[in-house]
């Protein structure tokens, strides 16, 4: 307020100048035009809220502020000066001021707030060296990013990417706009170490494109959330993120297709078993877009089924019911209770033991999930007539080296020979048995990218059990999207593979991530780099190398990611001899015996002797 009244006293003097050509001394000009000026100026800035701006957080909304201000004051001072006039005082005196007194009062703010933003951010950069950052698109997003980070004392943005040439060299904000291949230039003139990626509308491809050039640089790229988070208020502009799980892998995932997505959901009642866990929540999330009349939740976990239960019921139409239900497939009481209910018209069977070394020293309880768990429920669906049931399957399942791949497959064998005799004896030809295997899903439990992802956070080291292990990978979305459409796709005894792209090479990942977050990797010979990758060997029951398919010629079905196999299966006769001795032995606890049984009936079954080793001598 002090500066405004020296402002406004200064403004009068020298539009007195402009207009007479000449100094004139203060007290020549009289005391009644300071004082109009300063009375009036200070009433409209209080009565407008002038004063209520906290200076040093504006930005250029304060300038209208001012305007405002000035606006409302050269109207009513240039009617007291020009239109009703005053002695000895030039009339023009009521149009120059004004103007004079809006540049100076916009300047000396603009100034003393780059004073005070550069005070405060050299005291916080003096505790914490900045992040020197460039924002890849100078689209909406990138200038939105831009402006919301003036105030930020943990990066400094130093300009802009932009891949449109007519672009390079424009400056917005202030900040000046670069071309692509400029940036080696940039990292070792400006020390450039972060790039914020503001592309939320360009398109997968793309996106895919600049990243992948991106990763020459070894460089750590941020990105800011999409176009839906932000619409939706669910992230900020400035909610930086790590590159999502399929920009890591560089896979473009297909569009489903509509109508294979509705067919077995839109207005039936579905049932999800293990509704709670990583592949089952996201087929529930996916099913209740589809319109379904009733989908029912079957989890073990009470917590887990809270949770997902919460998520739907925000998220759903409110026509849609949806049903929590405790019980565990190995209940058949209790599955025969819901399901006679409810009478489900398609079953999506997810729920498993499916990590490989809780499943290796935990054969038995594998079994009675896994296999028996499945086969009561699939022989609950013949007698109910279910129209589908699809069951979720593993790539562990080809030629299996554990007891959870194991496991998995003597399932399918099951599923495929209740098929098979259900054609044959024409009892029930409503229910259309179908199996989907596919490998990896990132975003599970137990996924290796968010476990590097904290590792790398905590400086290491990334712990990765064979340099040459390599798997298949499928983003959990895509994976319940696809089984979905396989399941729709059925007719019957259908053993679905899931085109899973190219395998990659688990070291490979570890290293484009560290180099993704700015790193290096730690050189045991030489020491340098910031994170180690420390090799700990193959867990009990692990492959290197993963396999989809056990028949070599898989044929096309509509979909282009989806494929069908033929596969081996043995009659249900013969199979419930098997079944029934392997119920047996489960009772005993004879681990040799059923050993022995599913090295029978599983082709290429080939199991981790030491860790079985351990396990009977424990049991013995």
């Amino acid at each position: 307020m002090s500066i405004d009244f020296v402002c406004c006293i200064l403004t009068v003097w020298i539009a007195y100048y402009l207009r007479l050509g000449e100094v004139i001394e203060f007290s020549e000009l009289g005391f009644n035009i300071f004082l109009i000026s300063i009375l009036l100026f200070f009433a409209v800035s209080i009565y407008l809220g002038l004063y209520k701006t906290i200076l040093r957080f504006s930005g250029i909304y304060a300038l209208f502020d001012i305007s405002k201000v000035i606006a409302l004051y050269a109207i009513i001072y240039s009617v007291i000066i020009v239109f009703i006039g005053i002695e000895r005082v030039p009339r023009t005196i009521g149009l120059i001021q004004p103007l004079l007194l809006w540049i100076f009062v916009s300047c000396w703010r603009i100034l003393i707030k780059k004073i005070l933003s550069r005070g405060n951010n050299n005291y916080l950069i003096n505790k914490k060296i900045p992040s020197r950052a460039l924002v890849y698109g100078s689209g909406k997003a990138g200038r939105q990013l831009v402006r919301a980070m003036q105030e930020s004392s943990e990066i400094q943005i130093k300009g802009f990417l932009d891949d449109e040439n007519t672009k390079i060299g424009c400056f917005i904000d202030g900040k000046a706009i670069f071309s692509p291949n400029q940036l080696q230039n940039l990292i070792d003139e400006k020390k450039i170490n972060l790039i914020l990626l503001a592309i939320p509308s360009v398109s997968k491809k793309r996106r895919l494109e600049i990243i992948r050039n991106l990763m020459k640089y070894k460089i750590a790229v941020r990105t800011v959330p999409g176009i839906a988070d932000l619409a939706q208020g669910k992230s900020t502009i400035t909610d930086f993120n790590e590159l999502e799980v399929d920009d890591l892998l560089g896979r473009i995932e297909v569009q489903p297709y509509k109508d294979l997505m509705k067919k077995n959901i839109s207005s039936k009642t579905i049932l999800v078993t293990g509704a709670g866990g990583s592949i089952g929540s996201e087929l529930c999330r996916q099913i209740v877009k589809l319109n379904p009349k009733r989908l029912l939740l079957l989890e073990i976990s009470e917590f887990a089924l809270y949770s997902i239960l919460e998520e739907l019921e925000q998220n759903k139409n409110k026509n849609i019911e949806v049903i929590p239900l405790i019980g565990s497939v190995q209940d058949f009481g209790r599955l025969n209770e819901v399901i006679s209910i409810w009478r489900p018209q398609t079953i999506y069977h997810a729920a498993a033991y499916k990590h490989v070394p809780i499943v290796e020293y935990n054969l038995v309880e594998g079994l009675k999930n896994n296999v028996f768990g499945t086969y009561e429920l699939a022989k609950l669906s013949l007698i109910y007539e279910i129209e589908d049931f699809v069951f979720v399957s593993t790539d562990k399942a080809v030629r299996p080296t554990n007891m959870m791949g194991a496991t998995k497959r003597l399932a399918e064998l099951i599923l495929q020979a209740l098929n098979h005799n259900n054609q044959l004896t024409n009892n029930n030809k409503k229910t259309k048995f179908s199996i989907v295997r596919f490998g990896n899903v990132l975003e599970s439990s137990g996924s290796v990218i968010p476990k590097f992802r904290e590792q790398i956070k905590k400086g290491g080291p990334i712990t990765l059990t064979h340099k040459d292990v390599t798997r298949y990978f499928m983003t959990i979305t895509e994976a319940a999207q696809l089984v979905i459409q396989a399941g729709a796709i059925a007719e019957g005894g259908d053993v679905f593979v899931l085109d899973m792209g190219k395998p990659i090479k688990i070291y490979d990942l570890a290293i484009r991530m560290i180099e993704l977050s700015g790193l290096n990797v730690k050189n045991s010979s030489s020491n340098k780099g910031e994170i180690e990758i420390v090799i700990t060997g193959l867990r009990p029951g692990e492959k290197l190398y993963e396999e989809l398919l056990l028949s070599d010629s898989p044929s096309d079905t509509l979909h282009p990611k989806i494929y069908k196999s033929n596969e081996p299966f043995f009659e249900i006769d013969k199979l419930n001899i098997e079944i029934n001795s392997i119920k047996e032995f489960m009772k005993n606890n004879q681990l040799e015996e059923i050993l022995g049984k599913l090295k029978k009936l599983i082709s290429g079954f080939e199991p981790n002797q030491n860790i079985l080793d351990y396990t009977f001598n424990k049991k013995k």
